[in-house]
């Protein structure tokens, strides 16, 4: 099964573990599941569309996802994705 990584910085913002074992066959059905067992973590992700967030970025593996609109990037059964607060500023 896939599994979803956190940040230690993201982790003050959500409650959830470092790392949770999830079910799905895209980034928007995982991510779905960990908001299932962890609510609130979703909202902090993606906006009222569903769409991702500008601060944030996800990787399946060592590659950035595609569709941030739908997150309907598929998910291998061995995937880890691995979710990063984006920096900004300067």
């Amino acid at each position: 099964m896939p599994t979803v990584r956190f940040p230690q910085h993201l982790l003050r913002h959500v409650k959830a573990p470092s790392v949770v074992t999830v079910r799905g066959a895209t980034v928007a059905e995982a991510l779905a599941d960990v908001e299932r067992h962890y609510p609130g973590v979703r909202d902090y992700l993606v906006d009222e569309r569903g769409s991702l967030r500008k601060h944030v970025n996800i990787f399946v593996g060592d590659a950035l996802v595609r569709d941030r609109a739908a997150l309907s990037d598929p998910l291998p059964l061995d995937a880890e994705v691995f979710v990063f607060q984006a920096l900004s500023g300067g």
